[in-house]
C-alpha cells in the first residue's frame, strides 16, 4: 500500500525529530491506492489511461505548491477596498498572490470549471465525463477547500445560463465563463441568502424592476459567496410578482455593464468567517444593478427556484467530493503520524486503542470515496437518458451531501486529536481542516434540509428510494463472488433501509428524516464497497474494501450494546489487514469475513 502504511524509523538527531511530519511533499494521487484502485472499477479504460498522468501531475502540485499557497492564502485573508483614490464606489477585493496562483492552477491550467462544457480540455477528445472532473476536484480539495467554491459555482452558473438564458445573454457571458485565460475569464458567484433567511428562500425581498427595457435590482443580499465574482446568479422577486417561492425569478448579474462601467451594486462588508478564509464572502447592496433573466420572469411567469435547484444539486455533489477530499487528507495525516510517532515504549500504530481510532477515520473516508464515484456515474447515465439512474441521482445527491458533511467534522476532529497539541496549532494543516469542515453542514442546505429533501421530496414525491434499492439489489444479485451469507445480509439491510425510509416519508415523520437518510447512505456504501472489493480481488488486486463493507454493517448499521464487551475477532483481524502495507487477497478477505 506504500509509504503511508509503513513504519518510519525515527533517527532523532535533534529534539524536533521527535515531532511527526505531515503529508506535505507527497504526491496526493500516487499515495492514494484506494483512488487508483477504484478508477479501475468506475472509470472507462480510455478515460483512465488518458487522465492518469494529469491526475498524477495535479497530485504532485496538491502535495507541494498548492499546499503552500493554500496555507498562505488562509493566513492572508481578502481585504475589501470600498472606494478608489478619487472617492468613487469602485470597490474591489485584494487577494494574496497565493490565492491567484491557486486560481491559475484550477481555472487556467486544468480548466476544472469548464471541462464539463467545452471539448478538448487536457486534450480529451470531447467533454470530460463527471467522474473525470470530480476526481480532479478530489485531488485539489485535499489541499484547498475555499478555491473549489468559485470553481464549482463558475461551472454550475455557466450550466444554468446555457440551459435557460436567451441567446443574447449567452453570447454576452458564456464564452468568457468557459475561458482558461486568466486575463479574460468571467468567474462565477452565488448571491442567494438574505437577512430573512437562508434555506427558506420564500421570503426573499430583493426586488427586480423592469426599467428602460432592462431588469434592475434593488435591495440587499446577506451572504454572498465569491463576492468578487464576475457573474453572479441570484434570486429576486420581480415587481408585482406573488409572495412565496412562486414569485421568484432567476437572474445573472455581471460585475460590469456592457460598456465596461461598474454595475451599480456595492460590497459593503466581507464576512469574518470561521473557515474558508481564502475565499471572499460578503454583504451586498444593489442600487439598480442591471441583471439578465434566466427564463421568463415578471408578475406572472417565474420559475426561478426550480431552475436554481439544478445548481444546488450539482453543488451538493461537489460538496460531497470536497468532504471526501478533506477526509482523505485527514486520514493520510493520521497514518503518517501513527507510523512515525513513538510514545510509551512503541510506535503509535501498534497501540490497540489508537488502531481502533484509525478505523473510525478510515471507514467514513472510504465510504465517501465510493459514494461520490457511484453518484458521478449515475449523473452521467442520467444525463444520457437512463431514467432509473436519473431517479437514483435525485436521492443520492442529498444523501452524499448530508452524510459526508457530518462525517467530515468528526474525521477532521479525530485527525487533529491524532496529532495531539500540535494539531491545534495553525502551523499544521489540522486546525484549518477542522475549521473548513464545519462549513459543509451549512452550504447548500443544513443537515436537516438535506435529510428532509431525501424523505419529503426524493422519496415522498419521486419514489427515488425504490430505484436506489433496485440498483443495489441488482449489484448484489449479479456479484457471484460475494459469500452467500454476506450477500444475503446485505440484501436484507438494503430492503430494510428502503422500507424504513418509505415509512418515514409516508407518515411524515420529520424527526426520523436524518435516521432514514443515514441508513440509506450506509447500506449504499456497504453494498458498493463489497462489490468493489470482490471485483478488484477477482482481478488479483486488493480486496480490502470487502472488509470495510462489513465494518460499515457492524458499526454503522448494527445495534450493539454500549455496555457489552463484544467479540473482537473480526475487528482485530480486519484492522490488521486494513493497516498493513500489503494488499489483501480475495481469499484472505473472505476468510476474515467469516470471523
Amino acid at each position: 500500500m506504500g509509504y503511508l502504511y509503513q513504519k518510519q524509523e525515527v533517527d532523532a538527531k535533534e529534539l524536533s525529530d521527535y515531532v511527526a511530519p505531515d503529508c506535505h511533499g507527497l504526491n496526493f494521487f500516487e499515495i492514494d491506492d484506494s483512488l487508483k484502485s477504484l478508477l479501475r472499477v468506475y472509470m472507462p479504460e480510455a478515460l483512465r489511461n488518458h487522465m492518469t498522468p494529469h491526475y498524477s501531475r495535479l497530485g504532485e502540485i496538491a502535495g507541494n505548491a498548492l499546499d503552500d499557497w493554500s496555507r498562505e492564502a488562509d493566513r492572508h485573508e481578502p481585504v475589501l477596498h470600498a472606494r478608489d483614490g478619487r472617492g468613487r464606489n469602485e470597490d474591489w477585493i485584494e487577494f494574496h498572490p497565493s490565492y491567484r496562483r491557486m486560481e491559475e492552477v484550477g481555472f487556467g491550467e486544468f480548466g476544472l470549471h469548464c471541462m464539463s462544457h467545452r471539448e478538448g480540455i487536457l486534450d480529451w477528445p470531447g467533454i470530460v465525463p463527471p467522474i473525470g472532473k470530480y476526481v480532479f476536484q478530489y485531488l485539489f480539495g485535499q489541499s484547498e477547500f475555499g478555491q473549489l467554491c468559485p470553481i464549482s459555482v463558475t461551472d454550475t452558473s455557466a450550466m444554468l445560463i446555457e440551459r435557460y438564458a436567451d441567446e443574447e445573454t449567452k453570447e454576452l457571458l458564456l464564452e468568457r465563463m468557459y475561458s482558461q485565460d486568466m486575463g479574460t475569464i468571467l468567474k462565477g458567484a452565488q448571491f442567494m441568502t438574505e437577512k430573512t433567511g437562508g434555506s427558506d428562500v420564500s421570503n426573499i425581498a430583493l426586488e427586480a424592476r423592469h426599467e428602460d427595457g432592462e431588469w434592475k435590482l434593488y435591495g440587499e443580499k446577506w451572504f454572498c459567496s465569491c463576492a468578487d465574482g464576475d457573474v453572479a446568479l441570484l434570486l429576486a422577486r420581480p415587481e408585482g410578482a406573488p409572495a412565496g417561492n412562486a414569485g421568484l425569478g432567476l437572474f445573472a448579474l455581471p460585475r460590469h455593464r456592457k460598456d465596461g462601467s461598474r454595475n451599480p451594486y456595492r460590497i459593503v462588508r466581507l464576512k469574518d468567517k470561521l473557515g474558508t478564509r481564502s475565499m471572499a464572502s460578503g454583504e451586498i447592496i444593489f442600487d439598480g444593478a442591471t441583471a439578465y433573466p434566466l427564463g421568463k420572469v415578471g408578475p406572472q411567469a417565474n420559475n426561478g427556484l426550480k431552475m436554481m435547484m439544478d445548481q444546488v444539486n450539482f453543488s451538493r455533489l461537489s460538496h460531497g467530493v470536497r468532504a471526501a477530499a478533506m477526509m482523505r487528507r485527514c486520514l493520510n495525516e493520521s497514518l503518517v503520524i501513527a507510523n512515525y510517532r513513538r510514545a510509551f515504549g512503541g510506535t503509535l500504530i501498534d497501540k490497540p486503542l489508537l488502531r481502533r481510532q484509525l478505523m473510525k477515520l478510515m471507514v467514513p473516508t472510504e465510504q465517501a470515496l465510493s459514494m461520490f464515484m457511484y453518484v458521478a456515474n449515475s449523473l452521467e447515465m442520467g444525463e444520457a437518458g437512463d431514467e432509473a439512474a436519473a431517479k437514483r441521482l435525485r436521492i443520492l445527491t442529498p444523501l452524499l451531501k448530508y452524510r459526508t458533511a457530518r462525517d467530515n467534522i468528526r474525521v477532521a476532529t479525530g485527525a487533529m486529536e491524532m496529532r495531539g497539541g500540535n494539531g491545534y496549532i495553525e502551523d499544521w494543516v489540522n486546525a484549518r481542516l477542522v475549521r473548513d469542515a464545519h462549513l459543509g453542514v451549512l452550504w447548500e442546505g443544513t443537515s436537516n434540509i438535506n435529510a428532509l429533501d431525501v424523505t419529503t421530496r426524493a422519496i415522498g414525491r419521486s419514489g427515488a428510494h425504490e430505484a436506489l434499492g433496485e440498483d443495489l439489489n441488482d449489484i448484489i444479485a449479479t456479484n457471484d463472488t460475494l459469500p452467500g451469507q454476506f450477500a444475503g445480509q446485505l440484501k436484507g439491510l438494503v430492503d430494510q433501509a428502503v422500507r424504513f425510509a418509505d415509512e418515514v416519508a409516508k407518515r411524515g415523520l420529520e424527526t426520523h428524516a436524518r435516521k432514514a437518510s443515514t441508513a440509506l447512505y450506509h447500506v449504499t456504501t456497504a453494498t458498493l464497497m463489497a462489490n468493489e472489493g470482490t471485483m478488484l480481488g477477482r482481478e488479483g488486486g486488493d480486496a480490502r474494501r470487502l472488509l470495510l463493507s462489513r465494518m460499515v454493517i457492524d458499526h454503522k448499521l448494527g445495534s450493539g450494546n454500549p455496555m457489552a464487551i463484544e467479540e473482537a475477532a473480526f475487528d482485530d483481524a480486519a484492522t490488521s489487514a486494513l493497516l498493513a502495507a500489503e494488499p489483501v487477497s480475495l481469499d484472505e478477505a473472505r476468510r476474515i469475513l467469516t470471523l
